[in-house]
Order: structure tokens, then sequence, then C-alpha cells
């Protein structure tokens, strides 16, 4: 088993570079659908809702099988780990962008008209006032879903692509020990995870905080509550 070690970590390796990539390419896709979803404009909207319901609806496992297999019958032929990285992207990215606009509306209204009594521009609004409060908001689910996405990076190797899974599913055909392989492939996921979330926590301090909503922010004890105990003196 040692001596398969290197093998497992390699496949680990393939399936964080994944993750990280493909959690990228949702963030991006997120932002973009999320904020033309909150658009004031119709057709805007509409552009953001398109790509948020198509590839809401479409199987990621679809998705990278079109891209991997059936776009070179039109001419263009992706790297498999690309087409695994846009697929989930492109997957993870429409359920991002639901929460992005949510977060977004989420902002009070009165921010948003003090912001234009005080004769922002839009890039100014959205850069000082409302992503800041709605970056705070949306990453809890934010960080759901890149465990999503990265759990559904478990079936790139059916595109040939050298993963985790691949890895272990090699192993096991090869006279590998059901119950080890398997449990190593559990503990693997297990750990990559709760990095991930160690992650997304730092980030949602880090955004509470710069609100005043961190524990560093909270209000020292009144002087009377405080003085209570020597009162009786």
């Amino acid at each position: 088993m040692l001596n398969s070690l290197p093998l497992y970590l390699n496949g680990v390796w393939v399936t964080v570079q994944i993750t990280v990539a493909g959690a990228a390419l949702a963030l991006a896709l997120s932002f973009a659908a999320g904020l033309l979803g909150s658009a004031r404009r119709r057709w805007i909207r509409a552009i953001g809702r398109v790509y948020t319901e198509f590839f809401r609806g479409v199987a990621a496992l679809v998705l990278m099988y079109w891209l991997f297999y059936a776009l070179p019958y039109v001419g263009f032929r992706l790297d498999p780990m690309f087409a695994a990285i846009l697929a989930l992207g492109l997957n993870v990215g429409a359920y991002g962008g639901e929460v992005v606009r949510g977060a977004v509306n989420a902002v009070p209204r009165a921010q948003i008209e003090a912001t234009t009594a005080l004769n922002m521009g839009y890039v100014q609004r959205m850069r000082l006032v409302v992503i800041p409060q709605a970056w705070a908001a949306m990453l809890p689910p934010m960080g759901n879903l890149l465990i999503e996405l990265m759990k559904g990076s478990a079936v790139v190797g059916l595109i040939t692509v050298s993963d985790l899974t691949f890895v272990v599913r090699q192993q096991w055909s090869s006279g590998g020990d059901t119950l080890v392989v398997w449990g190593l492939a559990l503990l693997f996921y297990f750990l990559i995870a709760q990095a991930l979330l160690l992650g997304v926590r730092y980030l949602e301090r880090r955004a509470n905080a710069r609100l005043g909503r961190g524990p560093a922010f909270r209000a020292a004890p009144e002087p009377a509550a405080a003085s209570a105990g020597g009162s009786g003196r």
C-alpha cells in the first residue's frame, strides 16, 4: 500500500487543481450572472436568466461528456482536464448566480438610495456598499457549492482525467483490498473538504469583521453592569 501512496497523492493533487480552477471559473460566472440578474433593465436580466436556467438544468456529467466527446465532431478538441473544469465551472456557476443575485437584492434599499443621494456611480456604489455586504451574506452558501463542486469532480475520470477516484478505481481493479482502497478515498475527500471549509470560514470571519460583525467589534459591557459586583461594598 505504501508503494501506491504517490499515486494516491497525485490523484489528490489533480482533484485539488480541478476544484480550485473550477471554483475560480464558477465564482466569476456567478458574479456575472448574479449582477446581470439583479440589473434594472429586463433584457439584461434575461441574459443572466438564460445562462442560469440552462446550465442549472443540464447535468454536469452530460455537459462534460458533450464538451469532451461531442465537440471534436465539430472541430473542437478540448484537453480532458480543461473540459472537466469548464463543465463543473459552468454548472456550479449557474447555481452560484442565484446566490449572488439573492445576496445583492438583500442589501437594504435605503442604503442604495443613500448612495444615489451621495452621487455615487454604479461601480463605486457596488464596490463600496453593495458587494461588501453581499459578499458576507453569500459566503456560507458559496461554501456549500464549493464542496459540491469538489465532490462532482469524482466523475472526471470518465473522460480520462487521473483524479483521486480514477486512481482508486485503478488500484481496486488491480486487486487492492476493497475496504482499504475505498476507505482511503473517503479519507482523502474528507480532508480536502475540511481544508476548503476552513478557507471559507476564514473568509467569512474577515468579511464580517470588515462590516463590524466580528468578535473584535462586540460592544463593551455597560458601565452599570460592569460595576454591579462592586456596588455592594
